[in-house]
């Protein structure tokens, strides 16, 4: 296999939340490397390539605006992107499927398999071909299989797995300050070349003792492994919350106990409403699903119950919310504050506030929402997408009517029986409270999925204040 000394040019397919900003770090410490970005999509290629771009992340401007049109660029045109790359990353979409076997848990591949194929058919010269989605274990081997099939060229192709461990919010300060860099190949000569050439991108800024080799079966597995063993963190102490609510003890104290335990330490013991984005529930169940695959089902179980956790926390915020309005919440406002997963990025997926709208929705409540970075346009899909997905009917003037968007949080706010936070926003913490709880209806209920405000200060105040394991 013919690979040069040094890269040249690199493609990435997909222009979504990792290959982004990933391809834009990496044309920034690379300024001798040409990255392009390529998407089947026109809007968001042009939104990337325009003063507003399609993702939200602290940093991403001006690492964006350094670099496009220098050495950074974006398109449509996927085929000129992988004839002129010596290097094709692969980040598209990888969801959980909707249909036939492995349905609501395997991952769906299409896309990916899609990718291969249209590398095949176009590539003309050897290539370097690299997951960044995350995957499913051996999927490497389905791949090599597709690339070595449907090419009629001559052409050879290494297969790395070098999956993202990237944090929404904090992707850029994650890209250029990585605790590690994962790196898997195939155990051959041309393997160890792939990943030597992909070794010396990252070197540039990357510390090389940060550079983790592995092969490649164990990198995929090790991606699904990490998110599994955090998303366990987040739905152990969720759990707990739920005790602490019943006993009198709180929470966040629990937690501050334990993480200064050396074993345990303090990272992801925060109580909330439930996690989100695209990678938590994702792949848990990808790998549930593995494990039954191969028989394992005791694994699989255990695995499960992470996720089954995060759904019984958020309804349990919701029944909490109902059960204090005096078992009903029909007819009355209810003020979501928050709708991105977390706070710092305007990424939906699997966001926690779209079930807890949903069911209070179902309930009949009068919803207003406020997020400073979602689009009202967004919000809406999402909640019509919930909505469809318990077969609950989503007619459109009864949507129009019930669901409130606001571009101001005081007027979400004005005249509600009760607000629930639910997206860990620092400008929430700078509002106007006693001028909040003077315009509300009495009793004035402050519901908080994030645990985000002083308990003594909102009680104070007035509100009738109910935290995440605050007993």
């Amino acid at each position: 296999m013919n690979i040069p000394n040094k890269i040249s040019h690199i493609c990435c397919i997909g222009a979504g939340y990792v290959g982004g900003p990933t391809m834009a770090v990496i044309a920034l410490k690379c300024p001798n490397i040409t990255v392009t970005v390529v998407d089947i999509n026109p809007e968001r290629i042009a939104a990337w390539n325009s003063d507003l771009l399609p993702i939200y992340e602290p940093g991403l401007d001006e690492v964006v605006k350094k670099t496009r049109g220098k050495n950074l660029f974006f398109s449509t045109d996927v085929e000129k992107g992988i004839r002129e790359a010596e290097m094709i990353f692969i980040s598209v979409n990888t969801p959980t499927k909707t249909y036939g076997i492995g349905k609501g848990m395997a991952a769906d591949l299409k896309y990916v398999e899609l990718c291969a194929r249209q590398i095949a058919d176009v590539a003309q010269e050897d290539k370097i071909v690299v997951e960044k989605s995350t995957l499913p274990v051996r999927t490497a081997q389905t791949i090599r299989t597709v690339l070595t099939n449907n090419n009629t060229n001559g052409v050879e192709f290494s297969v790395l797995s070098n999956p993202e461990f990237l944090a929404e919010g904090t992707a850029i300060n994650d890209l250029l300050y990585a605790d590690r860099i994962l790196i898997g190949s195939e155990e051959n000569l041309d393997g160890k070349k792939a990943e030597k050439a992909l070794v010396d991108i990252y070197s540039n800024w990357i510390p090389e003792e940060k550079i983790i080799t592995t092969r490649i079966w164990s990198s995929e597995l090790s991606k699904l492994t990490a998110n599994a063993f955090l998303a366990q963190r987040i739905s152990s102490i969720n759990s707990l919350s739920a005790l602490c609510e019943e006993t009198g003890a709180d929470i966040d104290e629990i937690a501050r106990a334990i993480g200064t335990d050396s074993r345990i330490g303090p990272k992801f013991l925060k109580a909330s409403v439930g996690f989100g984005g695209s990678c938590f529930q994702k792949d848990i169940l990808n790998l549930v699903y593995l494990c039954h695959y191969y028989n394992l089902n005791e694994v699989a179980d255990y695995w499960e119950q992470v996720v089954i956790i995060n759904n019984y926390q958020r309804t349990r915020f919701v029944n909490n919310i109902i059960k204090a309005l005096f078992n009903t919440v029909s007819g009355k406002k209810i003020a979501l504050l928050g709708w991105a997963f977390k706070k710092d990025t305007n990424d939906t997926r699997e966001t926690a506030a779209m079930y807890v709208a949903r069911d209070l929705f179902t309930e009949q409540a009068e919803l207003h929402i406020y997020d400073p970075k979602v689009s009202s346009a967004q919000i809406i899909r999402d909640l019509r997408s919930a909505l469809e997905a318990i077969g609950q009917q989503t007619n459109e003037q009864y949507i129009a009517k019930n669901i409130i968007i606001h571009n101001d949080y005081r007027q979400a706010v004005d005249k509600a029986h009760a607000i629930a936070i639910v997206t860990e926003w620092d400008e929430f913490k700078n509002y106007n409270w006693p001028q909040v709880f003077e315009g509300m209806k009495k009793p004035a209920f402050l519901f908080d999925g994030r645990n985000l405000l002083d308990i003594q200060e909102m009680k104070a105040i007035g509100f009738n204040y109910r935290g995440i394991g605050k007993g």
